[in-house]
């Protein structure tokens, strides 16, 4: 397992001591959880994406708890691969050292793209449509905002990051989804009014799959909202 970079950048060419034929290019995302790092592997265009050990538990938890999120992360990529539902792919992964490596996707984050207003109430429709095409899965993602949805000059959306996802989730992270994707839009696209609407609207217009319906998780979302506005 490789060592905490406790209050510095990691090394840059970090990745290349774990993974073999990885040629990194740069760091896109150094987080708690994670490092995610753009490069390449075996030639092609990849994207490394490391789990961030924890000192404060003892070396044998932290290798078994990193192992099994990595576990559910990789179920959920190759059951949502198969589906055909837009995300990246995986190419290879190891789950005892820690890392995965997924396709590249091409385009910028939701986020960017709705602040330079190369996209809006079209693309936040088509959004909720496919999170419920995900939901239809049998999986919840777990941290729902802009900057996990990548766009491509094309319009088509992916889903990505998967780090927090559940299988076989309860409904309540079902609504949960929505509710972390409702805060996002209103903290960071303000100016488009009524968007969670909007994204409603595209996840009810999905033919349901998979149990609970459409209709049930967005009155469990609305449940969740009704709570969070009593204990603001």
């Amino acid at each position: 397992m490789f060592n905490l970079f406790q209050g510095m950048s990691p090394p840059i060419h970090m990745g290349e001591e774990l993974v073999p034929m990885w040629k990194q290019s740069e760091i896109l995302h150094q987080g708690a959880e994670a490092i995610v790092i753009s490069g390449y592997w075996m030639g092609a265009k990849a994207v490394l994406k490391i789990r961030n050990p924890r000192s404060y538990r003892h070396p044998d938890l932290d290798r078994r708890l990193t192992r099994q999120r990595l576990s559910v992360e990789v179920r959920a990529l190759n059951k949502l691969h198969s589906s055909e539902l837009s995300c990246p792919s995986l190419l290879d992964a190891d789950l005892d050292k820690g890392w995965i490596m997924l396709s590249h996707v091409e385009g910028e984050t939701l986020y960017e793209s709705l602040l330079s207003g190369r996209s809006g109430f079209g693309e936040i429709r088509e959004l909720g449509k496919l999170i419920r095409e995900m939901h239809n899965l049998g999986l919840s993602h777990g941290d729902l905002t802009t900057h996990n949805i990548m766009i491509n000059d094309f319009k088509s959306l992916f889903l990505i990051d998967f780090g927090l996802s559940k299988i076989a989730p309860e409904i309540e992270q079902l609504g949960l989804d929505l509710q972390v994707l409702n805060e996002c839009l209103n903290a960071s696209h303000h100016e488009f009014e009524g968007a969670i609407d909007v994204l409603v609207d595209g996840y009810l217009s999905s033919t349901d799959t998979f149990s609970p319906s459409g209709k049930e998780v967005i009155e469990r979302f609305n449940s969740i909202r009704g709570r969070v506005r009593y204990h603001a």
